[in-house]
Parts: structure tokens; C-alpha cells; sequence
């Protein structure tokens, strides 16, 4: 049982109780029961007057309630279809009073988002308003009377960051340019004449209206500065270089070329005006020494020629360079020429620096080889031999490279311009073969020198005897002792003296017995033939040629020596001693 229906039962039990004890007062007053009759009808007519006060109440509570439920509902409806959100669903059966408390509650969440989509979107037009203004842009398109949805005010506060975006970086395109312009200004000592000039040089920058069309015209205004500004750079640099190329035709001493240093830079009018008195001044000096011009001139197409790679025919079809006739005619057309092959080694510049590279590789690949054959460079110290070789192998392996990769551009620039590409008036790569040819004759000339060389000399030992030579230490085997050599060569000299039939040690061919290693057996030499005079057989002398012969610290062992042959060779051997 509910509480309320307790607290009621009591209340009707109170009323009872209340009734009976004024029925009991009443009792014993004495009250007659036509007044008893009466005065309950009171007590009841007070009773049902309240209650019924009490209901209608209650029940003005209740329409009130189901009113405010209807209101809210329908200003629920509003909202949710304004803020684009779902209609509001209550969970379950609420009562009257929880429901209206639930859908009241709604009511007001309601309010203070509408409230607050209303206070961004204003916020957001402002902001576009004043970004639009700077950018000279049309607003965003919004209703500023309905309640925007959160989609459309994401996109709003996107636009709005991407104006703020475009007009930062438009206003440091701005600042930039606005610098660029002040100084080509500067530059060009021009003064601003027109109204958007002053507004872009003059005018606060905040005031400056950065839409694409000024944008647009900054860049347009900065472009014409800058082509001035370049048209008088090359104007200026020209007449600087007019200004050199004629000091060095005038041979203009120091002294004079420092004192018109100060324009030697820069680019603005005053300098211009200073560079171009300076060349008036020269040309009329270079009138007065034509000659000596004319010969700079030539000198300077000299070079050119060697640039160009020209050769004797194609330099001597320039007659005027051969004329001796200093007119100014004659410097026109030496200045036309110059002009002409300086223009035509620019277009071609990279041809020629390639052959250049190749021509400078060659000569450097031809200095290798005349090393290579030079038995000299093996005494050289401090590494310089491997790295000469290490240098030749690059070389050897670039040139060929370096060849193709010349032949693949000078053959695009002939199918481009119809013509062959020559050097010294011969084609490229047939000068390549060429000297590539050269150098294998060379080679070969050079062999057959050293072949030829080397048959002569050894024609000439095989009839007078073999150039003596130092001989050569050899290791590992025990030198003789100096007192026992001596004793020996004077044995033997004694001996070749007492034999008559000995040929003199000063004339005919001396012969050298043939020199081997030491046996293992080490035997010493014995000495087994006489000094008698006779011929040695045959046999003996086949015996000495497998025989080990050393003197001053060799050993003899494996045979003997023909005695005739032993003096020959002693004596021989006194013919050297005497000749050192």
C-alpha cells in the first residue's frame, strides 16, 4: 500500500474520530438534535468545501501540466526542426509531471544551442565580413535569420580559416613584392607616378586591398621594373665589356682603368651615363691608334680560332686579317669577324669544351705511353710509377667513353644543322681515328727500332765479344777467400806466360765459360791437365760446358777445364782488371 493511502485512511479516521467527539461534546451540552442536524451539515458542507477547493486545484495542476507538456512538445518540434536534429523521444510512460519536467528540460537544451549557433554564426560573419573587405571577395553565402546546422557551420568556420590563409599569404606575397618594387625603384631612381604605385609604395599596407587583380598588377608592375632593371644591367654590362675589350686593344695602363672603377658596378642611371662616356672617350682613342687596335683584335681572333678548332684553310679565308691597310673599314670588319666566331663558340660551346677535354686526355694518354717505353722510370721513387700507371689504366678506359659520348652530340648537331662538325677542317671522329692510327704506327715504328737495334747489338757481340758487365751478387753461396783467388789467378797466369802456343789475351774473341749453380755435392775444383801446349780433344770441351766456374768467391766442380781455355779465360779477366 502506497504511503498516500495510508496517510488518507488515517485522514478519514481522524475525520470520524473528529466527528464522533463532537458528537459526544455535543452530547453533554445538551444540544438538541435538530441543532446537532444543522451543525454536522456545517462540519460537512466545511469538509466537501475544502476538499473540493483541494480537487480544483489538483486539477488546475494537472491542465496547467498537460499544457505545458502540449507547449513544449510543440516548441520542442520547432527547435529539433531548426537545429536539424531527431524529434525528442521520452523513454518508457513517464507521468504528466515527469514528462513535462523531461520535455521543459529539452525545451531549454534546445535554447542555448540555437542560442549559441546564432552567436557563432554572427561571429563567423563578421570575421567573413572583414577578411572579405581586406580581400576584396563576396561574403559567404548563409541565411542570417535561420539557425544553421552543425554541418554548415564547419564549413563556415572553413571558409572563414581558409579567407584567413589566403590573406596571409597574400599579404607577404604583398610585403615581398612591395620590397622588390621599392627597390628596382630605388634601382632605376624612378618616382612613382602613378595612383597604384603611390598606393603601393606610399599607402599604410593594411590599407592595400590584396584581391588577385591587385595581386595580379604587382606582379605585372614588378616584371616591367625588373626588365628595365635588366635591360639596363645589360645594357650596362655591354658597355663594361666594350670598356675592357677596348683597355686591352688600347693596352690602357692601371692607373687609368682604377679611376673608372667606381662605375664599374652597379646599374642605375649615373653609372650608365659614367659607362658611356667612358666608352665615347675610348672609341675615340681607338680611331687615333687604329693599328694598334687592329692587332689586338687580331690576337683576340687568334683565340677564337684556336677555340673553334680552325684550321690553316678556313684562317686564311679571312683575307683581312692578312691586310696591312689599318683603316677603319678594315676594324669593322675584324670586330664583325670577332663577333661572329665569339657568338658561334657560345652556341657550340659544349662541343668544343668536349673536344678540348679529349684533346687535353690525348696528350696526357700520349705522355703515359712515352713514359711506358722509358726504361728510366723504373728507378723513380716515392710512388710516382704506380700512379702514373693507375692513371693511364683511367685514361685508357675514359677516352673511349669520352669518344662516344662526343660522337653521339656532334652527330645530333650535324642532323640539326645540316653540316658537317670539323676540326683543324677535318671531321671529328675521323681525326680521332686518325690519331689513334698515328699512335699504332708510332708503336710500331718504335718496335721495330728496338728489334732492329737489338739484332745489330747482338751481331756485334757474337763477333767482338759482349760489353763487360758487373756481375751480379748471388746469394747463398760461400765466397772464396780474397788470398785463395789471388793465389790462383797467379797460378794460372804463370802457367798461360810458359805456354808458347797461347793466343795473346789482347786480341781475338774472348768466350765466357757458362756459369751455373753451386751442386749439392759442393766438390771443390781439381785441376787434372798440364800446361803442355796441346790442343785439348774434343771430348774435354764438351765436359767443360757443364762445368760451374766462379772466381772471386766461386766455387769449380763437376768436370775440368781445358787448360788453353782456363788461360784465355784468366787472361781475359787481367784485360778487365786493367780496363777498370
Amino acid at each position: 500500500m502506497r504511503r498516500s493511502e495510508v496517510i488518507a485512511e488515517e485522514s478519514i479516521l481522524c475525520l470520524q474520530k473528529a466527528l464522533n467527539h463532537l458528537r459526544e461534546i455535543w452530547e453533554l451540552i445538551g444540544i438538541p438534535e435538530d441543532q446537532r442536524l444543522q451543525r454536522t451539515e456545517v462540519v460537512h458542507k466545511h469538509i466537501k468545501d475544502l476538499l473540493d477547493m483541494m480537487i480544483a486545484e489538483e486539477e488546475s495542476l494537472k491542465e496547467r501540466l498537460i499544457k505545458s507538456i502540449a507547449n513544449c512538445q510543440k516548441e520542442l518540434a520547432t527547435l529539433c526542426n531548426e537545429l536539424h536534429v531527431e524529434p525528442f523521444q521520452e523513454e518508457g510512460e513517464p507521468t504528466i509531471l515527469q514528462l513535462e519536467k523531461d520535455l521543459r528540460t529539452q525545451v531549454e537544451l534546445m535554447r542555448k544551442q540555437k542560442k549559441e549557433r546564432k552567436r557563432e554564426l554572427k561571429l563567423l560573419q563578421e570575421q567573413d565580413q572583414e577578411l572579405c573587405e581586406v580581400l576584396c571577395m563576396p561574403h559567404y553565402d548563409i541565411d542570417s535569420d535561420s539557425v544553421p546546422s552543425l554541418e554548415e557551420l564547419n564549413q563556415f568556420r572553413q571558409h572563414v580559416a581558409t579567407l584567413r590563409e589566403t590573406k596571409v599569404s597574400r599579404r607577404e606575397e604583398f610585403v615581398n613584392i612591395k620590397r622588390q618594387i621599392i627597390l628596382c625603384m630605388e634601382e632605376l631612381e624612378h618616382t612613382p607616378d602613378t595612383s597604384f604605385e603611390r598606393d603601393v609604395v606610399c599607402e599604410d599596407e593594411d590599407a592595400f586591398c590584396l584581391s588577385l587583380e591587385n595581386i595580379a598588377a604587382l606582379q605585372k608592375l614588378l616584371q616591367q621594373l625588373e626588365m628595365r632593371k635588366s635591360q639596363n644591367e645589360a645594357v650596362c654590362e655591354g658597355l663594361r665589356a666594350q670598356i675592357r675589350e677596348l683597355w686591352d686593344r688600347l693596352q690602357i695602363p692601371e692607373e687609368e682603368r682604377e679611376a673608372v672603377a667606381m662605375v664599374m658596378t652597379g646599374s642605375k642611371v649615373k653609372v650608365k651615363k659614367a659607362l658611356q662616356l667612358e666608352v665615347d672617350r675610348l672609341e675615340e682613342l681607338k680611331m687615333q691608334n687604329m693599328k694598334k687596335v687592329i692587332e689586338a683584335i687580331r690576337l683576340e681572333l687568334a683565340k677564337y680560332w684556336d677555340q673553334c678548332f680552325y684550321s690553316q684553310e678556313q684562317r686564311q679565308a679571312f683575307a683581312a686579317y692578312y691586310d696591312e691597310d689599318y683603316t677603319e673599314g678594315l676594324l669593322q670588319l675584324h670586330d664583325a669577324e670577332v663577333v661572329r666566331l665569339k657568338n658561334y663558340y657560345e652556341v657550340h660551346k659544349e662541343l668544343f669544351e668536349g673536344v678540348q677535354k679529349w684533346e687535353e686526355s690525348w696528350r696526357l694518354f700520349l705522355e703515359f705511353e712515352r713514359k711506358a717505353s722509358d726504361p728510366s722510370r723504373f728507378t723513380n721513387r716515392g710512388g710516382n710509377l704506380l700512379k702514373e700507371e693507375k692513371q693511364r689504366a683511367r685514361l685508357q678506359k675514359t677516352l673511349p667513353k669520352l669518344e662516344e659520348e662526343l660522337k653521339a652530340q656532334i652527330e645530333m648537331w650535324e642532323q640539326e644543322h645540316s653540316k658537317a662538325f670539323v676540326v683543324n677542317g677535318q671531321k671529328f671522329m675521323e681525326y680521332v681515328t686518325e690519331q689513334w692510327e698515328m699512335h699504332r704506327l708510332e708503336k710500331e715504328r718504335a718496335r721495330q727500332e728496338r728489334q732492329l737495334k737489338n739484332k745489330k747489338q747482338t751481331e756485334t757481340e757474337m763477333l767482338y765479344g759482349s760489353a763487360p758487365r758487373t756481375p751480379n751478387k748471388r746469394r747463398g753461396l760461400t765466397p772464396t777467400t780474397p788470398g785463395k783467388v789471388r793465389k790462383l789467378n797467379t797460378t794460372i797466369l804463370s802457367n798461360a806466360t810458359a805456354n808458347s802456343s797461347i793466343r795473346p789475351a789482347f786480341g781475338g774473341t774472348v768466350y765466357r765459360s757458362p756459369v751455373s749453380r753451386l751442386p749439392p755435392s759442393g766438390s771443390k775444383l781439381v785441376l787434372t791437365s798440364t800446361c803442355s801446349g796441346k790442343k785439348t780433344p774434343r771430348a774435354g770441351r764438351h765436359g767443360a760446358d757443364k762445368e760451374n766456374l766462379e772466381l772471386n768467391g766461386s766455387l769449380l766442380s763437376e768436370g775440368s777445364i781445358p787448360l788453353r781455355q782456363l788461360h784465355c779465360w784468366a787472361s781475359a779477366r787481367t784485360f778487365k782488371g786493367l780496363q777498370i
